[in-house]
């Protein structure tokens, strides 16, 4: 399937259920890939970060997790179906996965993915889960992480270390990880997950209002909600950029 381009950013256009569907094709595929869910404050910092870029660029999936990304999409002449978010794809995946494709939950503040696995571990009795680890995306503590996960052998390793750290993260380890099949960045789902934080109502996340709860519940990720709701548009409209796709 062609993929859309924004901002020279490359954005697989797929339904919630053709991510599920392409993600479990991944992992049967005997190698390291990387998925990334690319919101709007990921394009702000990918045109600071030329480095964070090339990192998008080089994704092997890229979902769009923000209602920006499919307005962004629409201006330029290009289609996004629908939002494909982090949370909801994990939690649905989970849903899916067998003991033969094992899970290893990397990041978020300490506890909290032992937390998060023991709700998905409830949730989904066939699932596997075969560690957990804080940790920090420091390079100081890479080998200790390294080491953790070559002696779990997952096939699916979910990092909550908040975007561009855990997508750094990935891309600078995944090759000294051949157990792997998918790696991919997962933000704050853990938290939700172990109901630290509280999703938006589903209202609210139909009218793509999801930030305003975010803000109201957080005030301190108001530089964050800044550069999404406020400072991507404005990218988009400066770089009036010509439509195009970018085969797959």
């Amino acid at each position: 399937m062609d993929r859309v381009t924004v901002l020279n950013v490359p954005i697989d256009p797929l339904t919630r259920r053709d991510a599920l569907e392409r993600i479990k094709a991944m992992l049967v595929v005997p190698r390291p890939q990387q998925v990334i869910t690319v919101n709007s404050e990921m394009f702000v910092e990918s045109e600071r970060n030329p480095s964070f870029k090339t990192l998008l660029q080089a994704s092997d999936l890229n979902l769009p997790d923000g209602t920006g990304l499919l307005w962004a999409a629409a201006f330029t002449n290009q289609k996004i179906p629908e939002r494909v978010t982090g949370v909801d794809t994990v939690q649905k995946l989970c849903s899916f996965l067998g003991p033969e494709h094992p899970v290893f939950l990397l990041g978020a503040g300490e506890g909290v993915a032992t937390k998060a696995a023991e709700v998905l571990c409830q949730r989904n009795p066939h699932l596997k889960i075969v560690g957990t680890f804080a940790g920090s995306p420091k390079d100081a503590d890479a080998p200790a992480i390294i080491a953790k996960i070559h002696e779990a052998k997952p096939h699916l390793l979910l990092v909550a270390y908040g975007s561009p750290h855990q997508e750094q993260w990935i891309t600078k380890h995944l090759h000294k990880l051949p157990t792997l099949r998918i790696a991919m960045g997962v933000g704050g789902t853990f938290d939700f997950l172990a109901g630290i934080q509280k999703r938006a109502p589903k209202f609210l996340q139909g009218m793509g209002l999801e930030w305003a709860w975010r803000l109201l519940h957080d005030p301190r990720r108001i530089g964050r909600i800044f550069n999404a709701v406020v400072v991507f548009p404005l990218l988009i409209l400066r770089a009036g950029q010509h439509p195009h796709v970018t085969a797959r």
